[in-house]
């Protein structure tokens, strides 16, 4: 019984011609050719402007806050239920992070909970599309407009996703990827910045090469920024994977649907909602919430009896024990989120899945 690992890349493409191109130039590092060409097809698909490559989505935040010069005292909205990326990015620019619950049927941040959290010092909302179905932003945008603030897109999962037919990523003042393995485009690690301003474009580019000021002497600094660049072979990755991003979704919405098919009658289970109104989910994972804790640590036991790879969901920021020692959401509850954050999980679901090995997961998980 060959193990069914939780994630499998697909690199069928031009990923070995690129790379082949790289080490033969011997552009390997953070210059060289496939990085502008990667940036400038990469933010078209997502209609921006200006897209900014760097070394992984969590980076991409850090820049993101601190371009939009988010800093000590400011709140920025933000959804509990999530990767702890958006928050550890808010709290070490100074900033704090004010806590939105989850829709139990979307796992997304409940928008209707926004308004009431927005205070004086309120800057930005930072929206984070969860696992599959996209935040319902018209709302969101309203309430940026009406307030004045900066909105920052988190779609780091939502490649080739759209918002009644607009790609997510196209609605921040500016918006983040990840290309990390599990995305529907990879280059191993890897982020991209991208926006429609240039002089915010311009200012990310500064920042993610160590604050380097363009037209002064080099090695002199006036401010602090990181090495957060991307590489040349990463881009070609990146550039190669982008090439086949229409198969991709097509196969994520695939792998999703021959689950669901698979799994419609399971009981004890909640499954993923297949559309919205606004949005046909993209299974970017395809997880499952048990009714109980008890019932997904005993499902989870057996998948991995059976060389079936998982992964828990995202734990709430609220009840993140590096926050609490700071002192952060102090006697904060937020029920849905820590519902699914409890008992829910994913099984494979790897653009390199294939179909006998999802009716093996299926199996299982009916027994």
């Amino acid at each position: 019984m060959n193990p069914i690992p939780v994630n499998t890349p697909l690199l069928s493409g031009n990923e070995l011609k690129y790379l082949t191109e790289c080490i033969e130039t011997g552009w390997i590092s953070s210059e060289g050719p496939f990085i502008s060409k990667f940036e400038a097809n990469f933010s078209s698909y997502v209609d921006r402007k200006f897209g900014i490559a760097v070394s992984n989505g969590s980076a991409a935040l850090d820049i993101a806050i601190k371009a939009l010069n988010i800093g000590s005292g400011d709140e920025v909205i933000m959804p509990t239920f999530t990767i702890i990326s958006p928050a550890q990015s808010v709290v070490t620019a100074g900033a704090i992070p004010v806590l939105i619950d989850c829709e139990l049927e979307s796992w997304n941040m409940d928008v209707s909970q926004i308004e009431a959290k927005i205070t004086s010092k309120t800057k930005a909302i930072l929206v984070v599309h969860i696992y599959g179905l996209p935040v319902d932003m018209d709302p969101i945008l309203d309430l940026c407009k009406k307030h004045k603030l900066f909105l920052i897109e988190d779609a780091a999962e939502m490649h080739g996703q759209t918002y009644k037919d607009q790609k997510c990523g196209s609605f921040g003042d500016i918006s983040i990827f990840s290309f990390y393995p599990n995305k529907h485009i990879t280059t191993g690690e890897g982020g991209m910045l991208v926006c429609n301003d240039e002089n915010l474009a311009e200012r990310c580019k500064k920042l993610r090469n160590l604050a380097f000021e363009p037209n002064g002497r080099r090695f002199v600094h006036e401010e602090i920024g990181w090495n957060y660049r991307m590489t040349n072979m990463q881009a070609a990755l990146g550039l190669a994977q982008l090439e086949k991003i229409d198969f991709h979704i097509q196969r994520k919405r695939e792998i999703g649907l021959k689950y669901l098919n698979g799994l419609k009658n399971i009981q004890g289970f909640s499954l993923p909602v297949s559309k919205k109104d606004f949005a046909e989910n993209i299974y970017w994972i395809f997880g499952l919430v048990a009714e109980s804790e008890e019932l997904m640590l005993q499902t989870v036991e057996k998948l991995t009896e059976n060389k079936i790879g998982t992964r828990p969901f995202f734990w709430c920021m609220h009840e993140q024990p590096v926050f609490l020692k700071m002192g952060l959401f102090k006697n904060e509850s937020y029920p849905n989120a820590e519902k699914i954050a409890r008992n829910g999980f994913y099984v494979p679901s790897g653009l390199g899945l294939k179909d006998e090995e999802i009716d093996r997961v299926i199996e299982v998980l009916k027994s």
